[in-house]
């Protein structure tokens, strides 16, 4: 991490998470000095980060809470999360969509920043089992009334999770009986081992009913995704076309991800490879 005095708040909190993460624990000094901020600053970052439950403040530092596979977080919770590397995936990924398309958007922060993109590609037909994606959409057509091109939004019944998504049989049946030309899809994580999962293993059969009914399933996902596995697994690397990501994600993983799947995007980098 490079001292800089003028980094935001959610830059040291995002910077600070990820030493944590890789090195398993980190002190309050040392943190002082890679960030060349207060010692009240670091303090403060760390309360922060310790009250959306993603570190755990020790004496003189913080160590990474070890989630169990079925801890599931709150929309809230995820929303403050690396929310710079979330806008710059939702940019890159909404240059993948095509005016007319019918698309789906899974639940979670990253495909409710991407829906925000979306707004003005006309004539979309979005099918989602996200309360907060569809209140996109419609909030946008309150705002502004009626409009021509207006995206059309399905909204799928069924069963809230705390990340606000619609799962269970009512949401599964809608799911199969449609079919779209993009699947946009959140992750709680994803490695080579167990592929796509989730914590909620209502919500791994409804994102698998999502990715069977997709002509291509492109994942939006920040680099800590990488490694984390949930309790269920709901679709193999090989099942994905696409990973839009952030340049957080280490050029290990880079490597792993080019051989298992067709697309690599990487926001904010030139890309390699031919167009979805």
């Amino acid at each position: 991490m490079s001292e800089n005095q003028n980094l935001l708040a959610e830059q040291r909190r995002s910077l600070i998470l990820d030493e944590v993460r890789r090195r398993g624990g980190v002190r309050v000094n040392e943190l002082t000095r890679k960030l060349g901020v207060s010692d009240m600053t670091v303090r403060r970052d760390l309360d922060a980060l310790a009250r959306q439950g993603v570190l755990e403040k020790v004496h003189g530092g913080a160590v990474p809470v070890v989630e169990a596979s079925t801890h599931e977080p709150g929309f809230e919770a995820k929303s403050g999360l690396e929310l710079t590397a979330k806008e710059d995936i939702a940019r890159a990924a909404a240059k993948l969509v095509a005016p007319g398309a019918a698309i789906a958007l899974s639940g979670g922060t990253t495909t409710y920043a991407l829906a925000h993109q979306l707004l003005d590609v006309p004539d979309l037909t979005v099918v989602t089992n996200s309360v907060r994606v569809a209140d996109v959409f419609h909030a946008a057509q309150r705002t502004s009334g009626p409009r021509q091109g207006a995206a059309t939004v399905v909204l799928t019944g069924g069963v809230r999770t705390p990340s606000d998504s619609l799962v269970g049989p009512v949401a599964d049946q809608a799911i199969a009986a449609l079919h779209f030309d993009l699947l946009f899809l959140g992750v709680h994580g994803i490695s080579v081992e167990a592929g796509l999962s989730t914590p909620n293993l209502a919500e791994a059969e409804t994102n698998r009913r999502l990715v069977q009914s997709a002509r291509r399933v492109v994942v939006v996902a920040d680099h800590t995704k990488w490694g984390k596995v949930g309790l269920s697994s709901f679709a193999s690397l090989e099942r994905v076309d696409t990973l839009v990501t952030d340049a957080g994600l280490p050029e290990e993983a880079r490597g792993v991800v080019a051989e298992h799947l067709r697309r690599l995007v990487v926001a904010g980098e030139p890309e390699e490879g031919a167009d979805i």
